[in-house]
């Protein structure tokens, strides 16, 4: 109760796969959130240096697997990815094919489900070259009732502050926390964490930007939350 997803609306001027490319702190001030996290692996992107890179805000992007906002799917992105689904009932379920059920409200896509009923089942893709090394990663999990949601965020990339986890280290964090499916989002330099405060969006993590630590990255969609304030105890 309190609790609402959001995952990033598509801009109605440009084409409904494109999405005008923000920082997840732009995204939690401009739609008024409590909480945001980056979401969906997408597409244009290049990062060379940090003069040499795309996409900038305001660029278009399109994400890549099933992507729902207010019940309006905006991804033409046929590949089925697992996605994260979220019901009006406020009940998420992590889909392997990305086909979210009818009414679902809100969805967003990772790559890989990388833990089924509290296994870890890393299995060989076109993503798994990358699962041996340490990395900066992104992922959400949900318990069995489908009510409980986890928001994972590892930095990376970052010598002698963190440089990051494997995929079989962060299925032994998940498997730890009693989750029962996990998805993996993108990561790398999308890696990002942010909450409103009384003084505006404060990151909880350290993102990486073209090699430079805390700058954040434009990117294609996020997953946010509104949340309806705590009682304070003190309240008659």
């Amino acid at each position: 109760a309190g609790l609402k997803p959001l995952v990033t609306p598509s801009n109605p001027v440009v084409q409904p796969e494109h999405i005008q490319a923000r920082t997840t702190t732009h995204f939690l001030k401009e739609f008024g959130l409590q909480l945001a996290v980056n979401g969906s692996f997408f597409y244009k992107f290049r990062e060379e240096t940090p003069w040499d890179f795309y996409p900038h805000e305001g660029d278009h992007v399109s994400a890549i697997g099933t992507t729902i906002s207010n019940t309006k799917p905006y991804s033409t992105i046929k590949e089925k990815y697992p996605t994260i689904c979220f019901s009006a009932q406020q009940k998420a379920q992590i889909v392997a094919d990305g086909a979210c059920p009818i009414g679902t409200e809100q969805a967003i896509a990772g790559n890989e489900i990388f833990l089924t009923h509290g296994r870890i089942a890393l299995q060989k893709s076109q993503w798994s070259r990358d699962w041996d090394k340490p990395y900066p990663r992104t992922a959400i999990g949900v318990d069995r009732s489908g009510y409980k949601v986890w928001l994972i965020v590892i930095d990376g990339k970052q010598p002698l502050y963190s440089e990051g986890a494997t995929m079989q280290e962060l299925g032994a964090i998940v498997t730890n926390l009693g989750i029962d499916t996990a998805l993996n989002l993108d990561g790398g330099g999308s890696v990002t964490l942010a909450v409103a405060t009384p003084n505006g969006p404060m990151l909880l993590n350290s993102p990486i930007q073209t090699r430079i630590p805390t700058w954040e990255r434009p990117i294609a969609n996020h997953l946010g939350f509104y949340a309806k304030p705590v009682p304070d105890s003190s309240d008659p």
